[in-house]
């Protein structure tokens, strides 16, 4: 494992609007008890978090209780698959579910719109969305409002990047940066997307055109990296295989954040290629994968009850 760490303190209002519509009514709940009735299968309970029918969750509570009791924090998970496929239970990966819960933590994994029936702006209100829902309803979750995690593989990746570092996508929920405690991005390979167009891997180059398109100025308002500027999430965690594409774009994101003043973290891993990129996916939670004790031990840092986190540095 190769690790680099940075360390620091910790015109769209109208298309976000759009994007996000109904998120009020949803929030309003009115009927709650039916939403979180929902029938509980081996891939979670099943519950809708907004109106369309890809706004759904599984949602896992916590196998133990945490160190002193009381609501669980929850990782928010956002799943890959370029944009425009995936879903909330085959992309998660099947070692998060068991090693989570089993850390105390609640866990969640949600569904998304697709491209190209939805654009990818509609797919970073959905995450914002999302994250309202469960703060809104933390005490029927039983979990903690004020510690929460998005965490996302591959695009899932991009999403949650752009969700902590652009803050107009949080406040058409009516949420700001500080209602995350932080981001966890797994080999994300878009978060600079014109750079990435220009010198990323050919074979890529039709799905970032289907998902960004052609407009220089959408592109940039897309990229986590050129929006890194503060206010942003307090604290990422970026995770990353040995693709050159993703290096390059994990160390100038975090350079960005760290430009920023906030508190970023990069930590680099084995395995190249495809198979590299879905392995660090599929195994995180695993024992015996390198990256598990890494999200552990930052996860332990940013969800402390909040005396703790208070004097942590992130």
């Amino acid at each position: 494992m190769i690790r680099r760490t940075f360390l620091g303190v910790a015109g769209f209002s109208v298309l976000v609007a759009a994007a996000v519509s109904g998120t009020a009514g949803v929030r309003a709940g009115a009927s709650m008890a039916g939403r979180l009735a929902g029938d509980r299968t081996t891939d979670g309970r099943e519950i809708a978090y907004g109106s369309d029918p890809l706004h759904t969750l599984s949602f896992w509570g916590p196998a133990r209780a945490g160190a002193r009791g009381g609501p669980a924090p929850l990782i928010l998970f956002v799943h890959g698959g370029g944009w425009k496929r995936g879903d909330k239970d085959n992309a998660t990966g099947k070692a998060k579910v068991a090693h989570f819960t089993g850390e105390g933590y609640a866990l969640a994994s949600i569904d998304y719109r697709l491209v190209p029936e939805a654009r990818v702006e509609d797919q970073a209100a959905d995450v914002a969305r999302a994250l309202a829902w469960v703060r809104a309803h933390a005490g029927d979750l039983g979990i903690d409002p004020a510690r929460i995690i998005l965490m996302g593989h591959s695009a899932g990746a991009h999403l949650v990047a752009l969700v902590g570092t652009d803050p107009r996508y949080l406040r058409a929920t009516g949420l700001d940066e500080d209602s995350l405690a932080g981001v966890v991005a797994i080999d994300g390979a878009a978060y600079d997307v014109p750079a990435q167009l220009e010198g990323g891997p050919r074979l890529m180059g039709p799905t970032y055109e289907q998902a960004f398109g052609s407009d220089p100025a959408r592109q940039r308002m897309l990229s986590p990296t050129l929006q890194a500027a503060a206010p942003n999430a307090p604290a990422f965690l970026i995770l990353h295989v040995q693709r050159s594409d993703g290096i390059a774009q994990a160390q100038a994101l975090a350079q960005a954040l760290h430009a920023a003043g906030t508190a970023v973290q990069v930590e680099s891993f084995e395995g190249t290629g495809l198979r590299g990129h879905m392995e660090i996916n599929r195994r995180l939670g695993d024992p015996d994968y390198p990256a598990t004790a890494v999200v552990d031990a930052w996860l332990r840092t940013r969800l402390a009850p909040a005396r703790g986190r208070a004097s942590s540095g992130g």
